[in-house]
């Protein structure tokens, strides 16, 4: 279900609160079909809720576990890119012949 970078670009807008589908296109630069299919994933996962307001649909986060699963998830990346980083520098430092580019 987090699979893919709009679904995951999708919960982290929603961790803000509530959002129209014409926020979401606006913010995430996609094809309306594209976001969709998407939201009909998070949806369908029971991730994400749509309420309909007048010609409107709203999303919002299905439940506070879903905010904290983003935050965990991020956070566990974001230790791992720093590790790769940390070896990607130790092993520039060592070869003498990478003149320090990346």
């Amino acid at each position: 279900m987090l699979g893919h970078p709009v679904r995951i670009r999708v919960l982290e807008l929603l961790q803000d609160g509530p959002m129209a589908v014409r926020d979401l296109l606006a913010a995430i630069g996609i094809e309306p079909s594209s976001l969709s299919q998407q939201l009909a994933v998070l949806r369908r996962s029971g991730i994400v809720t749509a309420t309909r307001e007048g010609s409107t649909v709203v999303y919002t986060l299905a439940g506070g576990d879903v905010a904290e699963l983003l935050r965990a998830a991020r956070r566990i990346l974001t230790e791992l890119l720093a590790g790769r980083q940390d070896l990607l520098d130790q092993l520039t430092e060592s070869d003498p012949g990478a003149g320090g580019a990346r």
